[in-house]
Formats: structure tokens, sequence, C-alpha cells
């Protein structure tokens, strides 16, 4: 009896993902059942030219889940997606039951329960896996799941949802940053995350190398004492006076300022962002704490308020830009925070993603969210949505700008021309040697013009003038070589720079009288036929730095000739001279082309595997993982983090139980309601 289940959707030779009806079985009975015969699911149907769909009734299947080990800790109604620690530990759990000798023969089925939640949590950690690991871009990893309907993902407020976040927006989301260097999973740390995630240890995580996102800390002694400043400050009532009490000097102060002690999230925080080279701490919210506690650690800090649940203004967005940009620049880390570090900040850090790296507003909050879960809340959706297109045209204008002030800077540094020297080595001595009595700001007289006009003349006359039609009659011409260097050096075009015209023996159209078809019309060579010879020589044409057309300052051509330079009547005469020793010769005479094979042109769109290459299906092992690996770093594979942090992700397997994962660690949030504006 086959398993009461979704069809499988298949993901490689050996990986599928399907859905029970909730309550879903334990592996432990589906993998017993699965040994009955006839016990085998139903595998979904594939695009044509695919692996075929159809069940394998000798095939074994082994059943794993995840739900009742990597859980979602929700603030309020959102439930997903799974942070980054949970992908790095099912990204592991996956390549390990891969590896395991005794499961070679099964294939491996992740499956989940019916629950919209669940079953939405569990496909994008497949899809994921085969993302990461197995270097599938995007569009290829959703795709053995595109007709399956999955519950968007929504945000950490109260109400109904009204911006949702789809799988593709997560797949994208973190394929853009890996693309652009800002998630590293050789870098990451299991550890490092779950212990500063709690709100007990600080409560922050790192959005990218050079963004620490955290909840504001707070010195409960500072605002007390800050409070009870503020009652001193007030006017006394009319009449009243004021009477000093024994804890009411400033020698009390001072000492209290003395006893005070930081909580420990605090101090954690001012230890840690002091040795990560944490060189500037952006606060959003209202003081928490005393700013002076960071300026003492040489960190700078900077105070950008907006209220709690709205959105920011330009020229907030604008200073925080500028100013995160120009440190990040200089190889240092921005630490933002508001009052849980969700929301207002998630919004600004998601608005520099747009205006550096080209983020849309959905892969943006996507990847956000998978970093630190709960990243901007309620209408701070529709605002950066609504902005991205502004934000990428400030981008633009930006880079045109840099681009302007680099041409300036450059354009300054032009040498002006200098005075033609003298023709003799006396006068070049003369020149260069001040006469006595002079002084160094005393000018020379200019070099006497007729001296070299009449030596230019001189040269000129020497120079044998130019070829001037032949008026010989043809039938007496002597026949020459056409390939000789005299030849080549007259199709040479001074002024343009073009490549002498090489003529080729084998196809070289002749007439009855034994003279070329170039020969009998002279061909007219011009600016676009000049620039139609760079691009079949270098595939490039104009865009060439070496070109002559852009060293010269004449604009590009508008039609380039890509096809040929010959003339009409010459084309013709190839042709028929072609046919015709075709026709009497037996053996077929190689044509050489004058333009070499077009180079491939890589895509402007980036990928991590080209489109028609074959795809890695099953991983057998790390060798295997690393040659089919594109994006390495130090000449070491990428997947290296599989192995080196396996064991403190994962249970090794043993003889009677598979590899599974170990306990998961709790983050407790310090997020509240008064963070969420409904």
């Amino acid at each position: 009896m086959a398993p009461n289940c979704e069809p499988l959707c298949c993901f490689g030779d050996r990986l599928y993902f399907t859905s029970f009806p909730s309550p879903a079985p334990s592996p432990q009975t589906l993998n017993r059942r699965s040994k009955d015969p006839g016990n085998q699911p139903s595998v979904r149907a594939r695009a044509r030219g695919g692996p075929a769909a159809s069940p394998d009734d000798a095939a074994t299947y082994y059943y794993f889940t995840i739900d009742d080990q990597l859980l979602y800790l929700s603030f309020f109604q959102d439930w997903g997606p799974l942070n980054i620690s949970m992908v790095y530990k099912a990204c592991i759990l996956i390549h390990e039951l891969l590896e395991d000798a005794e499961l070679k023969p099964h294939r491996l089925v992740l499956y989940s329960s019916s629950d919209p939640r669940r079953k939405a949590n569990a496909a994008l950690l497949m899809a994921l896996y085969v993302m990461i690991v197995q270097r599938r871009p995007p569009w290829e990893a959703f795709h053995p799941i595109a007709e399956i309907e999955f519950m968007p993902f929504r945000d950490a407020g109260r109400g109904p949802s009204d911006f949702n976040l789809s799988i593709q927006d997560c797949l994208w989301g973190l394929w853009k940053a890996m693309q652009n260097g800002l998630c590293d999973m050789n870098e990451f740390s299991v550890e490092d995350y779950e212990y500063y995630e709690k709100v007990e240890n600080g409560d922050w995580n790192w959005l990218t190398p050079h963004f620490i996102a955290f909840a504001s800390p707070v010195d409960s002694n500072w605002l007390k004492r800050e409070k009870e400043a503020k009652e001193n400050s007030k006017p006394l009532a009319p009449g009243a006076t004021a009477r000093a009490g024994p804890g009411s000097s400033s020698t009390n102060l001072n000492s209290l300022a003395l006893q005070r002690k930081l909580p420990q999230p605090f101090l954690n925080c001012l230890d840690y962002f002091e040795k990560r080279n944490i060189r500037l701490v952006v606060r959003l919210n209202t003081e928490l704490y005393d700013r002076t506690t960071f300026l003492d650690r040489g960190i700078d800090h900077m105070e950008l308020y907006f209220d709690d649940g709205t959105n920011p203004t330009d020229e907030i967005v604008r200073t925080f830009i500028d100013v995160a940009d120009r440190i990040i620049e200089e190889g240092g880390v921005v630490a933002v925070h508001c009052k849980a570090g969700l929301g207002r900040t998630g919004t600004l850090i998601g608005a520099y993603l747009i205006w550096k790296y080209g983020f849309t507003a959905n892969e943006a909050i996507a990847f956000m969210r998978i970093v630190r879960p709960g990243s901007v809340v309620g209408p701070q959706q529709q605002y950066m949505y609504l902005k991205q297109m502004e934000w990428a045209k400030w981008s633009a204008v930006d880079e045109m700008r840099k681009v302007q002030t680099t041409n300036a800077i450059a354009s300054t540094t032009l040498v002006t021309p200098a005075t033609p020297p003298a023709e003799t080595d006396e006068d070049i001595d003369a020149m260069q040697t001040t006469p006595t009595g002079l002084n160094q700001s005393t000018t020379l007289p200019p070099v006497t013009p007729s001296r070299h006009i009449a030596k230019a003349a001189a040269a000129a006359k020497a120079i044998a003038p130019p070829g001037q039609p032949r008026k010989t009659p043809i039938a007496k011409r002597v026949a020459h070589d056409s390939d000789s260097e005299e030849e080549e050096t007259e199709d040479v075009l001074p002024a343009l720079g073009v490549a002498p015209r090489t003529r080729l023996k084998p196809t070289k159209p002749t007439t009855s009288r034994g003279v070329t078809a170039s020969e009998q019309r002279p061909t007219r060579v011009t600016r676009s036929t000049a620039g139609a010879a760079i691009i079949r020589k270098t595939g490039t044409g104009a865009s060439t730095p070496a070109s002559p057309i852009k060293s010269t300052g004449q604009p590009p051509n508008k039609i380039p000739r890509l096809a040929t330079t010959r003339t009409a009547s010459a084309a013709k005469a190839a042709a028929a001279a072609t046919a015709s020793n075709a026709s009497t010769s037996r053996q077929p005479q190689p044509v050489s082309t004058r333009r070499p094979p077009p180079s491939p042109v890589p895509s402007r769109l980036p990928t991590l595997i080209p489109s028609k290459r074959p795809h890695p299906t099953h991983v057998s092992s790390l060798s295997e993982v690393a040659s089919a690996a594109t994006l390495k770093r130090g000449g070491a594979a990428s997947d290296a983090w599989m192995t080196t942090n396996a064991s403190a992700v994962v249970v090794p397997a043993t003889k009677s139980e598979r590899p599974g994962l170990r306990s998961v660690r709790r983050r407790r949030s310090s997020f509240s309601s008064a963070d969420v504006v409904a």
C-alpha cells in the first residue's frame, strides 16, 4: 500500500520532498513500511529533458523530517523563514545522510506535515540546500516545487498581513547576498550566532560582513540618574525652599557613578565591538544609555532618531548611506540599533543593500529575516517597496558623479606640449646650459622656425612620389604576388589606424586577363568599414581600449558591418571562383575566414553555473562537491564548512541510528508589543 502523501518532488537522483497529512507519521514508521513490496510513493512529473519521473519498483526510500527539530520561535504571528543557523544545520544534515554508507542504495525523502507553515519552511530548506551546496541557481532550485502552492511568509506584527514574502524571494535574496560576498558559510559560526542572539548575551546578529544589527543596550542606573537630574532641575514653586539632603550633593552623585555597574549584555556588547573593528554605532531610538560609553572605547556614535513603527525621512536615509558607505570603504563595520534592532534597524540597512548591491525590497527583507528573524515590521515593508526605485536612482547618480570626479582629476594631470628641441647637439647643450649672468627666470629665445621648415622641405623632396595610376595596357601588365609586404603597406589607413588588409590566395578572384577583382574597381574605405574591420579583428569594436576610433575621440559606428567589407562585384567574383575551384578539384580546399569565431560573451545576469551545463544531481563525496563548485576562495573549496563543523551540528551515525541534528538552543527575544504598530 502506497504511503498517504503528496507526490514526491524530485530535486535530484536521490533527493525528494513531500508532505503528509497532519499529524505526519514518525520516520521510524515510514522507513519500516518502505521495506514492504508495493509500498512505492508516486513521483511528481517533471519537465521534458529531466530525469524520468516514473516510480522505480526496485527503489527503496529513507524518510526524515525536521519539523520537530528546527522550530521557528515567533514574535507574534510570524512563522518563518527559518534563520541562517537552521539553514546551516539542515545543509549539513542532508549532506551527512547522502554520505552515509548504509543509505547509498536509498533515495532520501525530506517530508513535513501538511501544516502550511511547516510545509513552506521544509521546502525552502531543501531548495536552499540545492542552491548553496550543489551550486544550482535559484530558478532551478525552485523548479521542482514550482507547481505547489505555499503559504507566504509574513512580518512579526499584529493583525492581518498586507505584505507577503515567497520562497522565491528568500532564494533570490540569499543568492544575491552570496554573489556579492555578504554571506559565506565558511565564516559562519553556529555557536556564536546562537549565543549572541540571546537577550541575556547581547541580542545582535551580523547581517553582512559590514553591518551588525542589535537591540538597544539599557543602563538602568544611568536612566535613574538622568531622571533624578531632571527632577532636581525643575523650578521650585513660589515660597518653597530647596533642602539639600545627605544624598543630594555632587559628591554623592560622583560616588553613584563610580558604583554604577553596566549590565552583562552591555559589557558583552562593548567588549565584542571593540575587538571586531566596529567603527560607528548608530542609535535610532530614545536614549537608554550614555553614548560616552562607546566613545570611551574609541567607537564613534551617531544619532538618527525617528519614531518607532514609522519610516525615516529622505535626509535620514541619505545621511545613513553616506556615512555608512564611507566607513565600509575604509574597511570598518557599522553597528545599528533601535529598541529591538528589527524594524527601524532593518529599514535603514535594507536601504543600503538596495543602494549598494541592487537588491529589490523583497530580496533585502527576505535575506535580512533569514539572518535576523523579525526584521522590517509593518508599514516599513511597503515603504521599502515604494522607495526601492528612488534608492536605485540615487545609486546611479552617485556612480555617475564619481566617474565625473575621477575624469576631472585625470584631466588636470595632462602635460602641456613643450617647445620642440633643437636639431643639433650643440643647440641642445646650449639650451640646457644657462649662460653666465642669467638667472633661472630668464627666458631663452625660441628656436628659429625657418630651420625646421627648410629641413622638413628637404626631407619631403627626398621621399619618392606616390604611385600614379598605371597607363600600361592591361595585356602587357606583369602579374605579381598580392601578398607582398609592399602591397600590404598600401592598405594601411594612418588616420584611422586600421590594420593592413590581407588578401587570401585560395579565394582570390581573377579575370581572364589575370587581373584581380579589386584592381578592376577600387574599394572605398570609409569610417564605418574601418570600424567593421576592427570589430572583426578584436571582437569588441570601439569599446576595446586599443581601438583607434576610441583613442581619436571619434564616435562609434551606428551600424557596424560585421559580415564583410568587399564590394558587390568582388563578392560575386569570389563566389564564382569558389565554384570553379570546387568543380575542377576533387579534394575540397579549406576556405579561410577573415573573421575569427566570436568569443563567448558572458551574460549580464550573474549565475553560479552555466545554464547548459549538466548539474550534479548526486553528491557522494566532498571531492565531487569541490569539482562541481565554481566559487572558490583562496584555492580552497567553499564547501569545507560541511565537514569541519559537522560534529557540532549533527550527531554521527551509528550501526542502529542514522545522522541526526543535535538539540536546538532556543532564543529569547527582547521584542515587545511596544515595537509594533498595528
